[in-house]
């Protein structure tokens, strides 16, 4: 008689882990969930609120003060669109999920990046775990996220910032590892006290690489808000994933061009941004 192989699958053991996560943790995950929940509400409610052309007014003029012309009248361009196709409530609550994702997404890497910059070890341990975070498809990132947290906006948020974190993790670093070490030392010589030199140097030194990972953290945002749709998210993914469902080609087709619209608008305000940043940290 042949001996039965030994079979090895993942889920005996990760299933029983998440059990004992929501029996042991469940407190902790419902205060996440209910500070996640009433943060995005504060910025959707702050979106919706007032008539969708007083934002518009509101978004050009920041626009026009912060960016230029050109990303000004793209801007109005792609809020039109968001607007006139009647998508108006579904493109505001998917900015306001990606808003809050980039948030959170920035706040943690952020911090880790400058770590990672000034630790070699800490580098050394974060390096293959963002190459792993990086190939992973990004709607696996959902699975855990709905195990701990069921359906809903708050695992996709949750998906989403775990996908966000590496572009602005590693531009961080990058960042920081690149500073001038004359411009350090001679912080460091004048008498300047760490958080001087950290304000006052390292960050409007670092700003364009920063910005740049700003702007990568809030595409690769984006592009979870498809698969947020699938476990009731809202928003335009929710649009999509109706119009396929129900063979609506037409609603299908609509809000996905509203998300391109809403991709563009974010990209080109912070590529906007960047480029009249730059001359600034320049000079």
């Amino acid at each position: 008689m042949s001996a039965t192989p030994l079979s090895f699958s993942p889920g005996d053991y990760l299933a029983p882990l998440v059990d004992w996560l929501n029996g042991n943790f469940h407190g902790l995950f419902k205060m996440i969930s209910l500070v996640i929940e009433t943060v995005l509400g504060v910025v959707e409610n702050a979106l919706l609120a007032p008539h969708p052309y007083v934002l518009m007014a509101v978004v050009v003029v920041l626009a026009l003060v912060f960016t230029n012309r050109k990303v000004t009248v793209f801007a109005a361009l792609m809020l039109a669109f968001c607007l006139f196709s009647g998508l108006w409530v579904a493109s505001m609550q998917t900015i306001a999920l990606v808003s809050v994702s980039v948030l959170l997404s920035v706040a943690i890497a952020f911090p880790l990046g400058v770590l990672a910059a000034r630790v070699k070890r800490v580098d050394a341990v974060l390096v293959p775990l963002l190459n792993i975070m990086q190939t992973v498809p990004p709607w696996v990132y959902l699975i855990p996220a709905v195990m701990l947290f069921s359906l809903g906006r708050v695992p996709a948020i949750i998906a989403t910032i775990v996908y966000g974190i590496p572009p602005m993790l590693r531009l961080t670093t990058l960042a920081f590892k690149q500073l001038p070490k004359d411009l350090l030392e001679l912080g460091q010589a004048m008498g300047a006290s760490p958080r001087s030199i950290l304000f006052k140097i390292e960050l409007p030194t670092a700003a364009p690489t920063l910005l740049v990972g700003l702007n990568q953290c809030i595409l690769m945002s984006l592009a979870m808000v498809v698969l947020a749709g699938l476990v009731g998210a809202g928003g335009l993914g929710a649009e999509v994933t109706r119009g396929l469902t129900r063979m609506e080609m037409g609603l299908g087709l609509r809000a996905g061009l509203a998300i391109v619209a809403v991709a563009l608008l974010l990209d080109r305000l912070s590529r906007g941004l960047l480029q009249r940043q730059s001359p600034r940290t320049l000079a």
